[in-house]
């Protein structure tokens, strides 16, 4: 991909890819207290999670195709705008069904990031994105990292509400970053959108894509079903928002420090090896939680420190996965990314509804651990199957 003056700084898209995930668990810690507050069951409040994943699923399908089609600042800059605004609107929301409501339309940034991994593909070869993937992906941890301790403390401080407010804020510094930083990258646009959509059975036909977005979907399958979960598990350990927040956070913790050991690792090895190593480490991580479990280790490290291992496998696995999808057309990288996005979060989306579902006050922690496990062996059965297909047909596309 030829380079350009026009490329925009990498910080401004680190800075939008830490806006598109940061309002996923930004203000998870309050959910008890905006159920009281409300009058509604926990459950019901609980569903501005599975919500926000299943339309940002959806808009993914329609935000990828648009960048290739318009180009990828009108996207960017459009989604920022009803962002702000729909963000607002949860922070005035005067019941559940209309925070609810606003909260779905909230879930426009979360495509971004797609179109910003294809900011960076029209500039750059295969590996040259992996590596800046990298970047992106530190950011996807870090913001959700310090967002549920900055949300809990906003909580205890001035009331949830006001977790809302600063989101708003943060949206308007990205926007006027984007607006005076991202110029367009995509040269080429399509002449229609029916050429976009036309790509989708080419990539929904290749194996290596479904294997690759599969073990994307069920590694952020388990970090959702945390995020979900998490909350009511750790309800027996008693802790302030604050607190929880900030033990919530490790998960994204573990996810900076595999982002960094797979920065390190890259070029020493294949980058199916990465892949696969990653996963282990998810699926030992979350057996040795469940050993403890089952020994009576009831201190909050037995919850949360199993539960690490994921966010470091994730960290060691997410870049390398996603460059390799995104780069099976590089043609139509925003379709791409796009349809990659949909795939990975409507499967998380099942996983974190299943956690919903089967979840209790008496097996949350014990329940908890094993829907994680098994998202996580699903990831890993991906990963090998992805790793054959390399292996078996390495020049094909």
């Amino acid at each position: 991909m030829p380079g350009s003056s026009a490329s925009p700084r990498l910080p401004t898209l680190v800075l939008l890819s830490a806006l598109a995930i940061l309002p996923i668990n930004f203000f998870l810690p309050s959910l008890p207290r905006m159920a009281t507050e409300f009058g509604v069951d926990y459950g019901l409040i609980g569903l501005s999670l599975a919500a926000y994943a299943i339309v940002s699923a959806c808009l993914q399908l329609v935000l990828g195709p648009l960048s290739d089609r318009f180009g990828r600042r009108p996207v960017i800059l459009g989604a920022l705008a009803i962002f702000i605004a729909a963000t607002v609107g949860c922070a005035m929301a005067p019941d559940a069904w209309t925070f609810l409501a606003c909260r779905m339309v909230q879930a426009v940034i979360a495509p971004t990031y797609g179109v910003a991994l294809a900011v960076i593909r029209d500039r750059t070869n295969s590996d040259q994105a992996a590596g800046r993937f990298g970047y992106l992906a530190m950011a996807w941890a870090i913001a959700p990292m310090l967002g549920p301790t900055a949300g809990g403390l906003l909580d205890q401080v001035f009331g949830w509400r006001a977790s809302f407010y600063v989101l708003a804020l943060l949206g308007m510094a990205v926007f006027a970053l984007c607006w005076t930083d991202l110029r367009e990258t995509n040269t080429s646009p399509s002449r229609t959108m029916v050429e976009q959509y036309k790509a989708y059975p080419e990539l929904l036909g290749s194996k290596r894509f479904l294997a690759y977005c599969l073990c994307m979907a069920f590694s952020v399958g388990a970090f959702y079903a945390f995020l979900s979960g998490a909350p009511l598990a750790a309800s027996a350990f008693d802790l302030s928002p604050a607190a929880l927040g900030l033990w919530m956070g490790s998960i994204t913790g573990g996810f900076m420090f595999g982002s960094f050991l797979a920065g390190r690792l890259a070029g020493m090895l294949p980058a199916n090896t990465i892949l696969i190593a990653g996963r282990i480490v998810a699926c030992a991580g979350l057996l040795f939680g469940i050993i403890l479990y089952f020994a009576g280790m009831t201190h909050v490290l037995a919850l949360f420190g199993p539960c690490l291992f994921v966010g470091v496998s994730n960290g060691l696995t997410q870049p390398s996965a996603n460059a390799a999808a995104i780069s099976v057309r590089p043609t139509h990288t925003g379709t791409a990314a796009g349809l990659a996005g949909a795939i990975t979060v409507a499967g998380a989306s099942i996983v974190a509804a299943v956690a919903g579902a089967a979840l209790t006050e008496e097996n949350a922690r014990s329940g908890l651990l094993v829907v994680m496990l098994g998202s996580a062996v699903i990831a890993l059965g991906a990963a090998l199957v992805a790793r054959h297909l390399e292996n078996s047909t390495p020049a094909r596309k």
